[in-house]
């Protein structure tokens, strides 16, 4: 009797704490689709192991345009055509880590980029994706392409303990972010593979060589209606 009254009241608190969960995550996206977060688990993890953090986020309007183009050309080409899941390449990706287990090939686009840095943590296991495919949908659903792009610029890592473009922009060339140039936000975007190894300062052999293949490929991409109705709000500023 005892023993089920206690499985009873454990079930009830779980009940309870499921439903929290839920509607906390979704104020959560509902919240973050205005509002910048405050810390990230992967800032906060960076902090905590003494590679510093150094962030300042800034709006749409104070990103060089520059910058959007250069992150889409180097880390999500289909970005505005897909739903946040780039299935053909999921597909290779799944077929490269089965021939190289060893030698694991990522697949995100920019969108799971978002949903893992904002409201998970590094990592690939199950759980973890599982939970970054449910926070992909509902931020490509909820948020939207540019709201996407912007918080993309603002969390994510680029440099060991650098978050985000502004951030990048004055560690690394003296400058706020909406006066990037093209070979500047091509060269950051470089190192977005893993921005703690390849370096932009120092300048590492990689980003050297991948900044051109990033520029190039600004250069094919830059005209697509689908590209200009996300970036084009600073098309004055595209040729410098």
């Amino acid at each position: 009797m005892k023993a089920n009254i206690f499985l009873r009241k454990i079930w009830i608190w779980t009940k309870r704490i499921f439903i929290f969960l839920f509607f906390f995550q979704f104020f959560c996206i509902l919240f973050f689709k205005w509002v910048d977060p405050p810390i990230t688990i992967t800032q906060l993890v960076s902090w905590v192991s003494g590679d510093g953090l150094k962030r300042d986020y800034v709006g749409w309007k104070k990103i060089s345009y520059n910058a959007k183009l250069s992150v889409i050309a180097s880390e999500d080409q289909l970005f505005p055509d897909h739903n946040g899941f780039d299935w053909k390449s999921i597909k290779k990706a799944m077929a490269y880590n089965k021939r190289k287990p060893n030698r694991i090939h990522g697949a995100s686009t920019i969108s799971q980029q978002v949903a893992k840095n904002v409201f998970l943590w590094q990592g690939r296991t199950r759980l973890r994706k599982g939970l970054e495919a449910y926070f992909t949908f509902m931020i490509e659903l909820i948020w939207g392409k540019k709201r996407i792009l912007e918080v993309y610029l603002n969390v994510i890592e680029m440099g060991r303990g650098i978050y985000g473009i502004e951030a990048a922009s004055q560690s690394y060339f003296n400058k706020p972010a909406a006066s990037l140039t093209r070979a500047e936000s091509a060269t950051i975007a470089s190192c977005l593979p893993n921005p703690k190894n390849y370096t932009v300062k120092p300048l590492s052999n990689y980003v050297a060589g991948r900044r051109q293949t990033v520029l190039q490929q600004m250069n094919n991409l830059e005209d697509d209606p689908d590209i200009q109705n996300i970036i084009s709000e600073q098309v004055a500023r595209k040729k410098k």
